[in-house]
């Protein structure tokens, strides 16, 4: 067993805090272990360490300091073999709530109030046998081209995630973004056919970002859009990559780029109060971001920032998963149920 496997076990069960994670693609695995229960935040985001910040802004964001904890990272090996569960129930209970507030996204996108809004809902999922170690193994195993976590603190609680989209790659002022939007089952087929209610949505995003960077960021190269594989899921993807400019600071770039439209909508903050007055739950770390803060790489200093999507949150055998879709003109609400549930099985299968 790797020996960060043992650290994650020790300091849990010492009610420690810690984070470990995998990034995408890579047969690496690193771990922030915090050797005290002090709850850090930053709010410059100029401190070194690891980032876990809420959807709502105006919430702060945790770090565990690098000064304050011990940095681990070794090369990843798992020879488990795990069963994997496909056997599960639809939530019916929220199918009505959740239709109902699509249409209600509906309505106000058709007043023209909204170009585009994401919603979202939360379902739980009772544990038995609940076992971390075994848990995270399975999202290792399962997600590979994903960012890969699990995040412990205390005060705060237990979360778990697989990740597709990468909020913001900083090496020193070169930067790497992305737009992600547009979700289908992936069918085993290869050649994939969007509809224009998924390429009109990847494209929005894809415009907020460039509009965002405007005066913040120059050489911007915009990619080719690409279909790529998370799971049993396809997205649309773009990838964004430019030079920051140099009198603006991590957090500027952190705010214009955070809530993107693919988490929250469409103008942006009257997107953020239809999800805050209409969704009915908290979605904390859901739709936030998290991952390495102004870590030093010899001559470099790197900020690798993804969105908590994929994610869970796990208290008292008891695991409440979030999903979420964007809802535009073209939207049919019983579609976008079904989007959610195809979404709740890349966490379920693991528990």
């Amino acid at each position: 067993m790797n020996s960060i496997f043992n650290k994650i076990k020790d300091f849990y069960t010492k009610k420690l805090p810690f984070v470990v994670y995998r990034k995408p693609n890579s047969n690496e695995i690193s771990g922030v272990f915090l050797e005290d229960e002090t709850l850090y935040y930053t709010d410059d985001f100029k401190e070194s360490g690891f980032v876990f910040s809420p959807f709502s802004g105006q919430e702060k964001s945790i770090l565990m300091p690098l000064s304050k904890s011990e940095f681990i990272k070794e090369n990843l090996h798992l020879e488990d073999s795990f069963l994997y569960s496909n056997d599960f129930e639809i939530d019916e209970s929220s199918k009505k709530s959740h239709i109902h507030l699509v249409e209600k996204a509906l309505d106000v996108i058709n007043d023209k109030e909204l170009e585009k809004v994401v919603v979202s809902r939360k379902e739980t999922v009772e544990i038995t046998d609940f076992d971390l170690l075994k848990i995270y193994k399975k999202l290792l195993q399962t997600y590979q081209n994903a960012f890969v976590y699990v995040w412990y603190h205390p005060k705060v609680g237990l979360w778990l995630g697989a990740t597709p989209e990468t909020l913001l790659n900083l090496e020193n002022t070169s930067f790497k973004t992305m737009s992600l939007a547009g979700t289908q089952v992936f069918s085993g087929e290869e050649n994939v056919v969007w509809k224009n209610k998924e390429l009109e949505e990847q494209q929005l995003v894809t415009n907020f970002i460039v509009y965002q960077l405007k005066g913040i960021a120059f050489n911007l190269k915009i990619d080719k859009t690409e279909t790529i594989k998370a799971g049993s899921l396809l997205h649309l993807r773009t990838k964004v990559e430019g030079e920051i400019n140099g009198k603006y600071t991590l957090k500027k770039l952190i705010r214009a780029l955070h809530p993107t439209p693919a988490v929250c909508g469409l103008p942006r903050e009257k997107a953020k109060e239809f999800i805050l007055k209409n969704e009915n739950y908290n979605r904390s770390f859901y739709t936030g971001f998290l991952g390495e803060l102004n870590f030093n790489n010899k001559e470099t200093q790197n900020s690798t920032l993804f969105v908590n999507l994929r994610c869970m949150n796990i208290e008292n055998n008891t695991a409440s998963i979030f999903i979420g879709g964007g809802i535009t003109k073209d939207s049919n609400a019983k579609k976008e149920w079904e989007e959610t549930v195809a979404k709740s099985k890349v966490m379920k299968r693991v528990l």
